[in-house]
């Protein structure tokens, strides 16, 4: 098989790449989160409304805000440099004319249609959510994505505003490789996928 992208690019993003569950001491600049953060919002969106919104929690105390809300499994996150909230804007529409500036009446058929808000935003999200992990892998971060917390709390604590609801979390840093579970297995072409 050939690929467009070099094999060790595919090999960084995707076939040895980990999701990891503890980390060195090494920390995460702002700068990394900055690289990370610009690879990311690259990624295709419906109509590039990119709803997705960004909490890195870098610090103990942010990360202690945390802690009530995540399932005992995952509290091993707390230990990584940085926490991100991948959260979800309800209200993304209104930057559709920065964002969509040949169609900024596109904004309309949301502030009319208030049902189509929650699942285009979250949807939008699930997608900008996958880059940020390829794109965290790409800057030279590990990643270990998550949804064993209670999203009532993190909103509570974090989006008290109601605005912004939490999609999923992801720890950050540079992963400690001896902490590692072993690969699970994935389901193979003729299991997932069909051509019709």
């Amino acid at each position: 098989m050939t690929y467009r992208v070099d094999p060790a690019a595919l090999d960084t993003l995707f076939f040895k790449a980990r999701s990891h569950n503890g980390w060195t001491s090494q920390p995460v600049t702002d700068a990394e989160l900055r690289s990370l953060y610009e690879v990311m919002i690259h990624g295709p969106t419906s109509a590039n409304t990119q709803p997705a919104r960004l909490v890195f929690l870098t610090t103990p105390e942010a990360k202690e805000r945390l802690r009530p809300a995540l399932m005992e499994a995952n509290l091993k996150a707390l230990a990584a440099p940085v926490i991100a909230l991948i959260g979800y804007d309800l209200e993304f529409y209104d930057k559709i004319p920065q964002l969509f500036p040949h169609n900024p009446g596109f904004r309309d058929l949301f502030v009319n249609n208030p049902g189509m808000v929650e699942p285009h935003a979250f949807r939008n999200s699930s997608l900008q959510g996958a880059y940020f992990i390829i794109a965290a892998r790409a800057v030279g971060l590990d990643v270990g994505p998550m949804s064993g917390f209670d999203p009532a709390k993190v909103n509570a604590e974090f989006f008290p505003d109601g605005k912004v609801k939490v999609n999923f979390i992801a720890a950050l840093g540079h992963g400690d490789e001896t902490k590692l579970f072993d690969r699970l297995p994935r389901l193979p072409f003729e299991e997932g996928a069909q051509v019709l």
